[in-house]
């Protein structure tokens, strides 16, 4: 008896000491939107194995994504006319959350490069120096809107994992970063896409959507990601029936990422189901309601936004107006793109609904309220101009 206690203690131990399994609990906390957590569990998996580069891509990457999650930006608005995953505002995160991110990353290129002069062909290191890369490259393109330097790391990123198929042309996850890339580029706007030309960077959306598609399918490690982009790839492209039951599968499996359910919502009223989107909403909020694990961190002023802006493109202005108005009314408790939306919606309806005077005092409203915001540049448009679909 003794003697099976002293092996079940054992093997708990040994469980507690495995890196491996810190960073497997860390991103089932990263992707349920638990980003202290995920931080936490991949610092220790560092503490344990300080020379494993993927650590330090993992710690960069929920680094980031929780500065992102803070502002906002990992919430997206139903569809406006607007690109914001071309024109979403700058972030500013603070110097010491900035340096660490960088650090992490450039600690994790360090040891590849390491493991690269003893061992050209070590794919594994090339794969890890191309991700990290690729975390700067998107933290240039989404928090500090220097496209210049996101372009460089992401054909960096390319270059490497471009390298990894010529020795392993079987290695599915390392094309994930290619189909980004060629999306991405291909996404650009001209003028931009001009410069990427004249510097050898080609991009093409389509086929850049095909193999996100192929990694998604029957990538590895890279299977998960690959599936959450293609359906902010869908969403982009407007083929959001595509991206429902890719929606339903991430929610089954991170049932606390409560995006996942607004995405839900959202795809449905841009497949023009009304019925469904709403009835995801009224679970959204008898989820918060009955405190379902997750819930409690979603403000109900997002709740109020989100079913506000399904009702406003379904012309319901009364009900639309009186939800995006709950928001509006504590504004300071949600990120700017979503207060500053809200203030739009309420001008747009009151132009739709033929009360100039009112819609004028509300989209100036939206310009007090974040001069910089993609709303408040759409704002500005409608105080000369009304409002129409």
């Amino acid at each position: 008896m003794k003697f099976a206690v002293l092996l079940l203690w054992c093997l708990t131990l040994s469980a507690a000491e495995d890196p491996k399994a810190f960073i497997d609990r860390g991103y089932d906390h990263f992707y349920n939107l638990e980003y202290e957590e995920s931080i936490a569990d991949f610092q220790r998996a560092i503490a344990l194995k300080p020379d494993v580069p993927d650590y330090h891509n993992h710690l960069a990457q929920a680094i980031v994504f929780q500065e992102m999650y803070r502002n906002g930006a990992l919430e997206s608005e139903l569809v406006s006319g607007n690109n914001s995953f071309l024109r979403r505002p700058k972030m500013n995160p603070s110097p010491g959350t900035e340096k660490w991110f960088l650090d992490e990353v450039a600690k994790s290129m360090e040891l590849c490069e390491t493991r690269l002069r003893q061992n050209p062909r070590d794919t594994a290191a090339m794969y890890a120096e191309g991700i990290a890369y690729g975390l700067r490259s998107d933290y240039y393109w989404v928090v500090k809107k220097s496209w210049r330097d996101s372009l460089s790391d992401a054909t960096a990123a390319r270059r490497l994992h471009d390298r990894i198929l010529q020795i392993e042309p079987n290695n599915i996850d390392a094309r994930l970063v290619d189909g980004l890339h060629d999306y991405i580029l291909g996404s650009l706007p001209w003028h931009w896409r001009l410069f990427g030309f004249l510097i050898g960077l080609h991009g093409d959306k389509e086929r850049g959507i095909r193999t996100v598609q192929y990694v998604a399918r029957n990538g590895n490690d890279n299977r998960l990601d690959a599936t959450i982009f293609l359906c902010a790839l869908y969403r982009r492209e407007n083929h959001p029936a595509m991206a429902v039951p890719l929606v339903e599968d991430l929610i089954r499996r991170f049932p606390r990422n409560f995006l996942f359910k607004l995405e839900l919502a959202v795809m449905y009223s841009m497949s023009n189901d009304k019925d469904h989107a709403l009835a995801t909403m009224t679970e959204i909020r008898d989820l918060k309601d009955r405190h379902a694990p997750g819930y409690d961190r979603l403000a109900w002023e997002k709740v109020y936004f989100e079913e506000g802006t399904i009702q406003f493109w379904y012309r319901d202005f009364e009900n639309a107006l009186e939800n995006l108005k709950r928001v509006t009314g504590h504004a300071s408790d949600v990120d700017l793109n979503t207060g500053a939306y809200a203030f739009l919606r309420i001008g747009q309806v009151y132009d739709l609904t033929r009360r100039r005077d009112l819609a004028i005092e509300w989209y100036r409203k939206a310009i007090a309220y974040s001069p910089d915001a993609d709303a408040s540049q759409e704002a500005r448009k409608y105080l000369s101009t009304p409002y129409h679909r």
